[in-house]
């Protein structure tokens, strides 16, 4: 079992996708991309690489963290077809599984398995998966959620939302509850 932290400084922009073009935040300056794990096996095609990572995964960027049993990345190859580790080009695929938990600023998503179609631009989350604005108080959950890149648009399979509490609109509410409102004749 290896218990090293393997760098991957080229994978900043695939881990920002992972939320930051589906949930819009404030922007901060780029942190080096880490990712650690009890253990990791990589290995390249000519075109491709892949790397499972497996036992207290965590990746932490520029504001996001992701948290998981297990990771799963595809990346394109670059470099020396011969060398045994070629350099990642354009990330192709990212599957999560296992107590997933990715935090981004004051958004938060929890789920049994994440997966990111960078070609699609898009990250299911399925599992029980719970999205959380925690700015709003607003909880997104259902059998799937999916978030697209910078569209601010989310699909949710048997949805269950929760929000902060509206003001009372009923008959017996009070009138002055919106001084601004003015009475027509």
């Amino acid at each position: 079992m290896t218990h090293s932290p393997f760098r991957f400084a080229t994978a900043a922009w695939f881990l920002l996708f992972t939320l930051a073009g589906a949930v819009q935040v404030q922007s901060e300056a780029p942190q080096q991309t880490e990712l650690t794990s009890d253990d990791l096996v990589m290995t390249s095609t000519d075109d491709e690489t892949r790397a499972v990572l497996t036992g207290n995964v965590v990746v932490s960027g520029t504001n996001m963290k992701i948290v998981c049993d297990r990771m799963e990345i595809v990346a394109s190859r670059l470099g020396d077809e011969t060398a045994a580790i070629g350099e990642f080009n354009g990330f192709k695929y990212l599957l999560a599984t296992g107590n997933v938990r990715i935090v981004q600023g004051d958004r938060e998503a929890t789920c049994g398995r994440a997966e990111v179609l960078p070609l699609e631009n898009k990250v299911v989350l399925q599992e029980d998966p719970v999205v959380i604005d925690h700015s709003s108080d607003f909880i997104a959950a259902g059998k799937q959620l999916s978030l697209f890149q910078g569209e601010r648009r989310l699909e949710v399979i048997e949805p269950r939302l929760t929000g902060p509490p509206i003001k009372d609109l009923g008959p017996e509410a009070e009138k002055n509850d919106h001084p601004e409102a003015v009475e027509s004749d």
